[in-house]
């Protein structure tokens, strides 16, 4: 193992790239694995506890309200707590919530474990990301940041096949037992990869928290990527929540195990996203991401399409521009903010999941009333709305005085 600490401080490109940023994605892997594993078998736990499609995918994405509410707790209470330790203690108690969902009596034992779980999960991801801002090298952020955003991608992935195949071969409860373990990996990974480092005390003493959350809002830069965070997990909550009832449905008709192996779409992902950051060194943070929400769009009519590989075509495209996209963004965050990056990140990951619980329950309501059509278009108005915020994502001219 490499301690992060030691290859992230350095002024220049760091030595061992390769297996920091194996690492790092491996930590942002077994951080979120839970958040979208769980829907691979939405169908399953559907006819389980017998209710809609559109209540079921909210109670799996309630997971995004505790995400959403820890963004900003950690975010506020960022200059205070030790990272290391932080990190420590989310991913061993996030095992918890993930043990009793293996036993949840009901929808809404359900629903609030997955909310506990979001809670630990954001926790783990929000002070990740601002150890990641504050010990890498201004030449090393961007590959440290897509190597994260790279291991989210990941836990897709590998975290949906293997759901679906738990589940299919030893049961539900398993499902749950098996990833309680991963969460107790992730926090022994942590354990011998991330020395102690004291929080970067960034703001004044006369500024609390309060105070320096308004100011980022103040700034329309980061305004306009909060927004772009929302629309992004909105898109991406709306189409992956909800794909899952149309591929067992009719013409399509897979069964748990194929579902499963549908994520394999997600395998480009996994090797794009590792190049956002190089993309916005070349051509700009804004004509990147206008690059990938225009590449996810693309994708949006081959998903009404009765014919399978046209319809994995689809959720490729989107898969890969949605995730390029938000590592772009997620870079810009720590660029923008000047000061106090621990609550930009905490504030863009809130804005990010909110993103998540209200494209499950909008988009939700649009399955179950009027079909996917009108689902898929949804999603595609809020590709269009990223699309137009994304004009706004200039930097500020910053002081000779200030370090890179």
């Amino acid at each position: 193992m490499t301690d992060m600490s030691n290859v992230m401080e350095m002024p220049g490109p760091s030595p061992g790239v390769a297996l920091r940023s194996l690492v790092i994605g491996l930590t942002a892997f077994l951080t979120v694995v839970d958040l979208f594993a769980t829907q691979a078998i939405l169908p399953s736990l559907t006819r389980h506890y017998n209710v809609t499609p559109a209540a079921m995918g909210f109670a799996v994405n309630a997971s995004t309200v505790g995400m959403a509410v820890a963004g900003f707790v950690v975010g506020f209470l960022s200059p205070h707590i030790e990272r290391r330790l932080g990190i420590l203690l989310s991913l061993a108690a996030l095992a918890i919530p993930t043990t009793l969902l293996a036993t949840a009596p009901d929808l809404t034992t359900f629903t609030f474990l997955r909310i506990a779980q979001g809670l630990c999960m954001a926790s783990a991801f929000a002070l990740t990301l601002a150890y990641l801002g504050e010990q890498c090298s201004a030449v090393d952020a961007g590959g440290a940041f897509a190597a994260y955003i790279t291991g989210n991608v990941a836990s897709n992935l590998i975290g949906r096949l293997v759901s679906a195949a738990v589940a299919d071969t030893l049961g539900l409860a398993s499902n749950f037992y098996f990833f309680a373990l991963l969460n107790l990996a992730g926090a022994v990974l942590v354990y011998f990869t991330i020395h102690r480092v004291k929080p970067m005390h960034m703001m004044p003493a006369t500024q609390s928290p309060i105070a320096a959350t308004l100011g980022h809002w103040r700034n329309p830069a980061l305004r306009s990527a909060f927004a772009i965070g929302f629309c992004i997990l909105f898109a991406f909550i709306g189409t992956f929540t909800f794909v899952n009832f149309v591929l067992v449905r009719a013409p399509l008709s897979l069964d748990r195990m194929d579902l499963g192996f549908v994520y394999f779409v997600f395998a480009p992902s996994v090797v794009t996203t590792l190049f956002a950051g190089k993309a916005v060194a070349q051509f700009g943070t804004r004509r990147a991401i206008w690059g990938a929400l225009a590449l996810a769009a693309l994708g949006l009519p081959l998903m009404l399409s009765p014919h399978l590989p046209e319809v994995l075509t689809g959720m490729a495209l989107l898969g890969v521009g949605t995730f390029f996209a938000q590592a772009c963004a997620t870079g810009f965050v720590g660029q923008a903010a000047r000061d106090n990056r621990g609550i930009a990140s905490g504030t863009y990951l809130a804005c990010y999941f909110l993103g998540g619980l209200a494209g499950s329950a909008v988009l939700g309501q649009l399955f179950d009333r009027f079909g996917w059509t009108s689902c898929i278009a949804g999603v595609g108005a809020a590709l269009a709305m990223a699309a137009l915020l994304t004009a706004r994502l200039t930097l500020r001219p910053q002081p000779a005085s200030s370090p890179a």
